[in-house]
């Protein structure tokens, strides 16, 4: 993951500055700079509107009772798209854009959603049935894991604490 992470910081802005230079050969520097100032402006306005809107749909989201998950993750996701936007950089800005129109910001969220089931196991108590829960109560868990081929796991065939097989 640290390697990803380095190699987006360092290859990312070496090819932005590949296509400012590019395009400043082909348009001088006076267009060039105006662009990368105007897409960061625009970028900014177009970011601050869409978080108003998310904002606007967790607090809608709250007052009917309903966890404002798809509304959180599109507030983080027009977060991003922010900072990339005000960041220098051609293909920074197509990326903030992009995650600033609701379609491609939905296919996102469903990509990391998807991720998200991939590598996160989901365990969930009915509360119909949880005889543990109510006002002022508080459960604190300490969790260790195991593989379950060591012998000392407890759900091992050969673990000592296994009871007998009784044969009748």
């Amino acid at each position: 993951m640290f390697l990803r992470i380095l190699l987006l910081l360092t290859i990312v802005p070496l090819v932005e500055l590949f296509i400012l230079f590019r395009i400043a050969e082909e348009f001088e520097w006076g267009p060039t700079i105006a662009l990368v100032v105007l897409t960061g402006i625009l970028g900014a306005w177009l970011a601050r509107r869409e978080g108003l809107k998310a904002l606007k749909r967790i607090q809608d989201d709250l007052a009917s009772g309903v966890a404002p998950t798809s509304a959180m993750v599109d507030g983080g996701l027009i977060l991003i798209a922010g900072v990339v936007l005000v960041t220098p950089g051609v293909l920074t800005d197509l990326c903030g854009f992009a995650l600033l129109i609701a379609p491609c910001r939905a296919l996102v969220r469903r990509r990391l959603a998807d991720a998200f089931k991939r590598h996160v196991v989901v365990m969930h108590q009915d509360p119909r049935h949880a005889a543990w829960q109510g006002p002022g109560n508080f459960v604190d868990v300490d969790a260790t894991s195991r593989d379950p081929d060591d012998p000392d796991h407890p759900d091992h065939p050969d673990h000592p604490d296994d009871p007998p097989d009784v044969v009748h």
